[in-house]
């Protein structure tokens, strides 16, 4: 028998100590390859869900070149991006930002807490189900425009009406997926829960509240779209600071770039609470083994 297989046969043969730091390296090795796999694939997706706007984008900006569009009526991409600049530079956008902004957020904490504490009522209680649930379907059906002149006449034109148009918006959806979340929730997990002697309160946190957690994530996403658009709402009606408010003395001065620059402040900033959202909802939910197409 050689030496190398003498050594290969030995408990701590030299074969076997030479191959462990080559795989103790290995494992930092794989999660920077997949790292730099998953910046790829990020990378891939973003240059394939710009391409459409971008190039929506230079068809426009070259019919506006060519003189096409009316300037009044739709003034060319450049344009808009000269107003959104002047805007920014002057402070003027930053400002009606966070005034919006602040707005949103209370809004939507207000709409969301009582959204998610009534939808574990009814979820977790069939006699609050039938107390409080047909109510508040038939509540939801309502309109933000509806509902937006009743609120104004109870709490004047001040901040607390529009906060309330945010929160009656932001409230529905995160209550009807905790609700959905809880009841879709699988019955053996209650059975489990009496076989280990959970307390009710324990039997909620530890089981009943993570089976239903893709669905109260995916209601906190479209409260938060909802409480951006109620937003819109509320500050068109009667405002004198936020977004809403610019778009609204653009349109009375027949500044239309102006106001295509307040939508698309609109837009980003929807987009980048919904990217947010979709981030946490990845973290949370990454062991689900779902469909990506």
């Amino acid at each position: 028998m050689t030496n190398s297989a003498e050594a290969a046969l030995q408990p701590n043969g030299g074969v076997r100590q030479e191959a462990a730091p080559a795989a103790a390296g290995s494992g930092p090795k794989r999660t920077a390859r997949r790292r730099v796999r998953g910046f790829k694939a990020a990378a891939k997706d973003f240059v394939l869900g710009a391409a459409l706007p971008a190039a929506a984008l230079i068809a426009w900006q070259s019919a506006s070149s060519a003189g096409l569009i009316s300037p009044v009526f739709l003034p060319s991409p450049f344009a808009i991006l000269q107003s959104f600049i002047r805007l920014a530079v002057s402070d003027q956008l930053l400002h009606h930002l966070l005034v919006s902004m602040g707005r949103a957020g209370l809004g939507f904490l207000l709409g969301a807490a009582a959204g998610l504490l009534f939808g574990l009522a009814t979820g977790l209680f069939r006699k609050a189900q039938y107390l409080l649930d047909p109510s508040i379907q038939a509540l939801r059906l309502v309109p933000h425009l509806a509902l937006a002149p009743l609120i104004i006449l109870w709490f004047g034109f001040g901040e607390a009406s529009k906060v309330a148009i945010i929160s009656s918006g932001a409230f529905f959806p995160l209550y009807v997926n905790t609700f959905l979340g809880i009841r879709n929730a699988d019955n053996k997990l209650f059975e489990v829960a009496r076989v280990l002697g959970f307390s009710p309160g324990k039997t909620v946190t530890r089981l009943v509240l993570p089976a239903a957690l893709p669905d109260v994530l995916i209601g906190i996403r479209l409260s938060m779209a909802v409480a951006w658009i109620g937003l819109v709402v509320a500050e068109l009606i009667g405002s004198q600071s936020g977004i809403g408010f610019l778009i609204n003395e653009a349109k009375q001065n027949m500044e239309t770039e102006v106001i295509f620059a307040g939508i698309a402040v609109f837009a980003m900033v929807g987009k980048l609470i919904d990217s947010l959202m979709r981030a946490v909802e990845r973290k949370y939910l990454h062991w689900r083994d779902g469909y990506q197409g």
